[in-house]
This record gives structure tokens, C-alpha cells and sequence, in this order.
């Protein structure tokens, strides 16, 4: 009786491809680089005036933008409630803000500071050029865009209510027309306000925003006088507190 040879299975197995080393690394690295370079132009298209004043200044000067642009400025102490006792010193600071910017400096007689009952005011207000809207405009212009948008940096912080008011000359619209200056001023008031907000202040900060045509006029016995055309931001009061209590309340 024969015996059975045992049956031999021969498996062949492919070699794997050589080494592709680490070229696509080196690709991939690129793309990722390029898309990041793509989503910061893109961001920068859609930034407003002063952030982009911000870019450019500090390539050409890192070391000294960010101390105009008030970043610096920014700390727990500064974020603390505006009351009658340390209001002075957010007004000297919004100054002092006004006059680093260099585009703003000039405007000194067209921004006014005060206190107020209701707190600190701070008016902007028109020439005869139209400095922050055109006549019978409410789009800001890029001097308006400016300034407001430097406001937000140095309030942004702070838990006061903000509150926003609009004003107009007597300069009547046609007795046609059912856009008046109602809609007028109180539409200058929103557009600062979109615009506070679009740089950092909470929505929520927004106590109120007030439109009041020609009835509070600046110069009243001049209705036309262009220095009536203004929109003001009031910081409003927060009544102040003992200094142990606004210790405890920011350790929290």
C-alpha cells in the first residue's frame, strides 16, 4: 500500500511598497499654512476700522500699538463698577485714548465728556462737514467707526449699563416723507450700538436706546445749528459699594 504524499500549499506574499519618506508632510504643512493665511485675511476683511488700524500698526511698530490701541489698559482694577468716586478716572482715560489715536486727536472740540445724573456722558458731535453721519444719514462714517469702536475697547470691560441717545437739528423732511428725524436719531443710536456690540460689548450691557429728534436741541435758540446733529453714550451710574464687598465680589 502506497502512502499519500502530504499536499504542500505554497503561499506567495507580495512585498509592501517601498518608503514614501515624509514628502506629503511637508505638503500637508503647507495647506494647513495657506488655509490659516486664508481664514485671517478673511477675518481681517471683516474687522472693523480700528482693527485693522490695530494690524497694521503693529507691523509697522510692535512694540508701540498696543498701547494706542488701549489693550494694555485693559486690567481687573479698570474693569471695576463707575461710580461718583472713580468716574474721574475713566474720563481721563477715554481722553487720553482720544489723544493717542492720531486720526482722533483733531476732534478734541467734537467729543465732549461730562457727568451727568445719570452718568457719564460722552457726546459726539457734528460740524458742518458731517464728521461722524452725512446730512440725513444714519450710516457711521469711517471717522464715526473709529471713535466708537475705541469707545467699546475701554467700556467693554466694565459692568456698567451703557445708554445710547440721538439727536437732530430742526432741519424738517419734506411733508411728504414718512422718514422723519424720529427715525432719524433714534436709527444714529442703533447704529453705534451695532457697532459697540460688534467690537465686544454685551448686548446685555444695552440699558436703553433713545431717539429724540430735534426736542432736546444743544443750541436752542439756533434749531439748525449742526453742533444739534450729535448721538451721545451714557455710562450709567452703579451705586458704589464698600471696598471689601468689591473685593469679594471679583474674587468670585
Amino acid at each position: 500500500m502506497q502512502k499519500k504524499q502530504p499536499i504542500l500549499v505554497i503561499k506567495k506574499v507580495s512585498g509592501h511598497g517601498g518608503h514614501h519618506g515624509g514628502a506629503w508632510k511637508v505638503a500637508y504643512a503647507d495647506f494647513v499654512t495657506a488655509m490659516m493665511a486664508l481664514f485671517i485675511v478673511l477675518w481681517l476683511l471683516n474687522s472693523s476700522v480700528r482693527v485693522k488700524k490695530a494690524v497694521e500698526g503693529y507691523f509697522k511698530d510692535p512694540r508701540s500699538t498696543y498701547k494706542e490701541t488701549g489693550t494694555q489698559q485693559v486690567g481687573d482694577a479698570e474693569n471695576l463698577p463707575i461710580d461718583k468716586q472713580n468716574v474721574e478716572k475713566l474720563k481721563e482715560r477715554i481722553q487720553k485714548a482720544i489723544q493717542n489715536q492720531k486720526d482722533l486727536d483733531k476732534l478734541a472740540k467734537q467729543i465732549e465728556i461730562t457727568i451727568t445724573p445719570e452718568g457719564l456722558r460722552i457726546e459726539l458731535i457734528e460740524d458742518k462737514k458731517g464728521t461722524f453721519f452725512q446730512s440725513g444719514s444714519a450710516q457711521l462714517s469711517q471717522t464715526g467707526q473709529e471713535l466708537v469702536s475705541m469707545l467699546a475697547a475701554q467700556l467693554k470691560g466694565l459692568p456698567n449699563h451703557l445708554l445710547l441717545e440721538g439727536h437732530t437739528d430742526a432741519q424738517p423732511y419734506s411733508p411728504e416723507a414718512t422718514y422723519t428725524n424720529w427715525e432719524l436719531s433714534a436709527d444714529r443710536a442703533n447704529a453705534a450700538r451695532r457697532l459697540l456690540q460688534h467690537d465686544g460689548v454685551s448686548g446685555g450691557r444695552i440699558s436703553q436706546v433713545r431717539g429724540y429728534a430735534d426736542q432736546m436741541l444743544r443750541v436752542k435758540n439756533d434749531p439748525l445749528d449742526p453742533t444739534n446733529r450729535r448721538i451721545s453714550l451714557i455710562v450709567q451710574w452703579i451705586e458704589a459699594r464698600p471696598a471689601s464687598v468689591v473685593e469679594n465680589s471679583t474674587k468670585k
